[in-house]
């Protein structure tokens, strides 16, 4: 990046800082201020004070989901520092916390502290399952957080909160329209239930027509909890979430240098498409027993989907047809003692989750060629893959808290997690012959495996109370990742048959990544302001690496890579003057290859493509009245390598800056008006960029697009 682009960036986003050092205590709180959370569920999977948490936790609160209104997690979550989410198509997405952005299963996404989705079914899109416009809350720890949720944990957990329901009756519906056929309706309404007891329901149904040609996309999602005390102690909390979706999936298609600026509606990918279905039943039961507390939570998911990727289309066109539930149990008991104010968390988690996986591929009618190649029609060609997958997990885990001084808190944790995949095939053991893009390709199959992993994952940390208002916090945590089923059984295609029954051989060798990482930080007050501030050192071992085999002489994976990543983050708010607040949520980054041998070059001690340095949000909010409110937001993308050989012929994408605009007024107590305009300079940008057919490709971004609507509540 550029000095000149580096300095009104942090010009900008410096304002706050300046601004907090010359605050006075006893300025006057904003009415209106969303700041950062005391208490968080996440970092332990209990309330707990975050000044106590030694964890990087950002929080969103409900009233700042309802303000943003995201149509996309990315338009929120970038709030949080160190978090980027990029779009791929409708909802889908790819995350960069503490990572490049990328599809890889190394985050883990929550919905009340229950995983999405299963190990080893991963969907780096599961974001789009939740219903996130309409929830209580958003919270996201940054780094490693295996030892309290296990597998997928390691760049982070986002962890959806639910809305909490009252009593007090009430309902609502918001309505809105905007550019490229957007609309979208949210209804919501709770009330008192049985005497004692309360729900609350939420209904979201959008639809857009896409800015890019065949990038349609619609969602229908519902939710309904139910809150209802059990005798003096208990409590029971029953959550119930559906999710459909169904979208033409060619919005993140790459495009030439010279389409993306001149052409950028154009979609060389207009066959791809995705359908989806999410289903998510808990019930969570709680009791307090004097000093301690029991929690049991049983629950069930269903999640289905049918997918012709656009990535696939160059290399391996299929569509994939994939359908996994789940039945799983979260046990959990905590006790307080009264010597140096202990605390033991111990829990047992079972998960158990049949799935499917049914492949065609297919032959594809296909014009131009290199990055240019248009992808226009298809016909379903042969089954490669048909196998049924059983996924078991048995987790075991403890997580104590002490402090010996009043001021010095200690945490220490550990996790055992038991993980079994059994594959029963379908399809006869041997190679399925299939026709790839015009050529004779093979796929291997198995007749039937298992394969178990098993680890254990440590984390120590402590805080420090220097002031009432400044705490500072260290940690060391250990992660994994197993791999997913795809991963074991569906090794890919070959040009022989014997090279595509050593692929799938390989393949049942894969071991789980692991990562470690120390970090350390300060948080606090100054003043009506917060700050967070935060750096960590987390290393990725095993990572898989493509290789060619020597005795075989086919192209498999390999845990053989390591990599680095290090950075610090930044976490600001606090009013400027009454009436007006600045927020900003900062980090810089540096990425590499440490060991990264593939089979065809060595990018060992390289950046790492598609992570950028710099990632900024920063937010202006004018409240002039109680009624009003006006935002301004800047979001910062950073360069970013294109490719991993870090290039000077291909270069970097440059990165980018947006500006938002949001506005409401309440109109009376019952009726509200909003309108918003994403990208208002209308900047011409990437969501993504990289190196196709030894060409740079860009995926262009969202131009000047504006919404406005209405909520009426009573």
């Amino acid at each position: 990046m550029k000095l000149s682009h580096l300095i009104p960036l942090f010009v900008f986003h410096a304002v706050g800082v300046a601004a907090l050092t010359a605050s006075s205590a006893e300025a006057p709180p904003d009415p209106g201020a969303t700041e950062l959370s005391p208490v968080t569920v996440t970092g332990t999977r209990e309330k707990a004070l975050l000044s106590e948490t030694p964890a990087s936790v950002g929080t969103i609160s409900s009233e700042t989901v309802r303000e943003t209104a995201p149509l996309h997690p990315g338009q929120i979550l970038g709030q949080i520092p160190g978090v980027a989410v990029a779009v791929t198509n409708g909802e889908g997405h790819t995350t960069a916390i503490r990572q490049p952005f990328t599809t890889s299963p190394v985050y883990l996404f929550l919905e009340d502290g229950i995983p999405i989705r299963a190990t080893g079914f991963f969907n780096h899109n599961a974001l789009y399952e939740v219903n996130i416009p309409m929830a209580g809350g958003i919270e996201v720890v940054r780094g490693p957080a295996t030892a309290l949720y296990g597998s997928d944990a390691i760049g982070g957990v986002i962890n959806v909160l639910s809305r909490a329901p009252t009593p007090q009756p009430h309902a609502g519906v918001s309505g809105e329209f905007g550019s490229f056929g957007t609309w979208r309706t949210m209804l919501s309404g709770g009330s008192a239930l049985m005497e004692t007891g309360a729900f609350d329901a939420g209904l979201n149904a959008t639809h857009t027509d896409g800015w890019r040609e065949h990038t349609a996309y619609d969602r229908t999602s519902a939710s309904v909890r139910i809150d209802q005390p059990v005798g003096e102690t208990g409590m029971l909390k029953t959550i119930v979430g559906y999710s459909k979706i169904d979208q033409q999936t060619g919005a993140n298609s790459p495009l030439t240098f010279a389409d993306y600026q001149n052409n950028p509606t154009r979609n060389l990918l207009p066959i791809a498409y995705r359908k989806v279905s999410a289903v998510r039943l808990s019930v969570e039961y709680e009791q307090r027993l004097g000093t301690g507390l029991l929690s049991f939570i049983p629950y069930f998911r269903d999640n289905a989907m049918e997918l012709n990727g656009s990535y696939n289309l160059n290399f391996d066109p299929r569509i994939e047809t994939t359908h996994n539930v789940s039945y799983g149990l979260m046990a959990k008991w905590r006790k307080d003692f009264a010597p140096w104010r202990t605390r033991v968390i111990a829990g047992v988690d079972f998960d158990y989750s049949p799935g499917s996986r049914q492949e065609d591929n297919l032959l594809v009618t296909r014009s131009g060629s290199g990055a240019n190649t248009l992808y226009s029609a298809y016909t379903l060609g042969t089954r490669i893959y048909d196998y049924r997958v059983r996924f078991r997990s048995l987790s075991q885990y403890v997580h104590a808290e002490f402090s010996p001084t009043d001021r010095l808190r200690f945490t220490a944790g550990a996790r055992y997690d038991t993980l079994d995949f059994d594959l029963s095939n379908r399809l006869p053991a041997g190679a399925v012959r299939a026709n790839v893009l015009g050529a004779t390709r093979y796929y291997g199959q198995l007749s039937e495996n298992s394969r178990r992993f098993t680890r254990l994952s440590p984390k120590l940390g402590a805080t420090y109370r220097l002031t009432p208002h400044a705490h500072l916090y260290s940690s060391y945590n250990f992660g994994f990742r197993a791999p997913s089923e795809s991963q074991l059984y569906r090794a890919g295609n070959d040009a022989s048959a014997a090279g595509a029954l050593a692929k799938a051989q390989f393949a049942l060798g894969l071991k789980p990544i692991k990562a470690s990482q120390v970090e350390a930080g300060l948080r606090g007050e100054l003043g009506s302001w917060t700050y967070d501030l935060a750096a960590y050192d987390l290393v990725k071992r095993d990572d898989l690496v493509s290789q060619r085999d020597l005795a075989t002489n086919v192209s498999v994976n390999v845990n053989a890579g390591k990599t680095e990543h290090r950075g610090v983050e930044l976490g600001v708010g606090g009013p400027l003057f009454r009436g007006l607040r600045f927020d900003t949520a900062m980090s810089y980054s540096h990425q590499r290859y440490v060991d990264w041998a593939t089979a065809t070059a060595n990018y060992s001690g390289r950046e790492i493509e598609a992570a950028p340095k710099v990632l900024a949000n920063s937010r202006l909010t004018w409240r002039p009245t109680r009624a009003a409110m006006l935002q301004l937001e800047w979001v910062r993308v950073g360069a970013y390598w294109l490719e991993a050989g870090n290039s000077p012929v291909f270069g970097k994408y440059p990165g980018h800056d947006l500006l938002n605009l949001r506005a409401a007024y309440a109109v009376n107590k019952n009726l509200s008006v909003f309108a918003r305009v994403l990208n208002a300079a209308d900047k011409r940008f990437a969501d993504s960029a990289s190196v196709a057919s030894n060409t740079p490709v860009f995926s262009p971004g969202l131009p000047r697009a504006v919404y406005g609507g209405a909520e009426l509540s009573w």
